[in-house]
């Protein structure tokens, strides 16, 4: 095998920023060897030693489906001093953007996005990925010939885990309005990472159709007792289900019997990907080849330019940068059970 390519920059014109992340931002590029755009996440040296940027690039690599942004090659800078994933470019904007400019979206449109949603997250499940960070602002539009809409796209597997990890989750990672109440008050017996994402699918149908939330966090930059009181203030109106149903003229009872079903504060209770997929409104329109695709995608081998030792020499030799930094001992190592080591403040989300 070769070694990994360690600088491929020049290979890549960078044109303009696209945002900012948790650990580094994500910039629109032009690939000069295919003509073709695409979106660069570039994480700093800092961040390199934390596990959860390492499965990022494991787990997002193995993923190869039509509504999951497609991962292309991952590469460290000249000196090591940041990584760089390369993938593919959706051109249509995040779906935050959509719901900011329509106010909310109506059912039919609604559920168009969440069929698409919830068979995305069906096959990252089924590949032994959870995604923990399941929000607007990481789903992605896609202009396609032919279709009226464009399609939705999953991005950012910053806190995604592997089931090759063990089944428990145990570190609090997300974004606060998304974050299932177990997550919130995680103790030592761990949570299904599987449940917290229906929640925040919950969360996103919810989102789509009001253009709210159903519980309101706290501002981060409110004083810390404060803030801790409206993150118990949160965990209490979760668990009494204290959320204002949307308008019952406006969305049709199957659709408001299928929120609640995600919003059950109990996971053991609460509806599962699988019984989603079989839920009446939810498949009702839906094509009748989506709910068999999934067993197509799994069975084959993930698109991209770099080979799966080439993507694991890449995550090594940025093991091996990041313990060479004299910022690396004070950073931690990122592991589950390490409260907060992939986490930054919770962050409220804004629609």
């Amino acid at each position: 095998m070769r070694p990994p390519d360690l600088d491929d920059s020049r290979r890549y014109e960078l044109l303009q920023e696209l945002g900012q992340g948790a650990f580094g931002s994500v910039m629109l590029a032009k690939d000069t060897l295919t003509g073709e755009l695409v979106a660069i996440k570039s994480v700093e040296r800092d961040f390199l030693s934390r596990r959860c940027v390492r499965d990022e690039i494991l787990n997002h690599a193995s993923l190869h489906h039509p509504h999951v942004i497609g991962f292309r090659r991952a590469f460290l800078s000249r000196g090591r001093r940041r990584v760089n994933i390369v993938m593919d470019y959706a051109s249509g904007g995040t779906m935050v953007e959509l719901v900011q400019e329509r106010r909310r979206l109506r059912e039919p449109l609604a559920r168009w996005f969440f069929q698409q949603l919830v068979v995305a997250v069906d096959y990252c499940h089924k590949k032994g990925v959870v995604l923990r960070d399941i929000k607007l602002d990481n789903l992605l539009l896609q202009p396609a010939p032919g279709l009226p809409q464009p399609l939705l796209r999953i991005c950012d597997f910053g806190y995604s885990r592997s089931d090759a990890r063990g089944g428990k989750c145990y570190s609090k990672v997300g974004t606060l309005n998304y974050i299932a109440p177990e997550v919130l008050s995680n103790r030592a017996a761990g949570y299904d990472g599987r449940a917290a994402d229906v929640w925040s699918c919950g969360v996103v149908l919810y989102a789509l159709l009001t253009g709210r939330f159903p519980y309101g966090a706290p501002a981060p930059s409110a004083p810390r007792p404060e803030f801790a009181a409206g993150v118990l203030r949160m965990l209490r109106e979760m668990h009494g289900r204290a959320y204002a149903e949307p308008d019952a003229g406006e969305v049709s009872k199957g659709c408001l019997a299928l929120i609640e079903r995600m919003l059950e504060p109990d996971p053991r209770r609460r509806i599962t990907v699988p019984q989603i997929l079989k839920d009446r409104w939810f498949s009702a329109t839906l094509p009748s080849t989506a709910l068999t695709m999934n067993e197509r995608y799994l069975q084959l081998t993930p698109a991209r330019e770099q080979s799966p030792p080439e993507v694991r020499a890449v995550v090594e030799a940025m093991a091996r940068a990041a313990e060479a930094s004299a910022s690396a001992s004070d950073s931690g190592s990122g592991d589950e059970g390490s409260e907060g080591s992939c986490a930054t403040a919770w962050q409220p989300a804004v629609v």
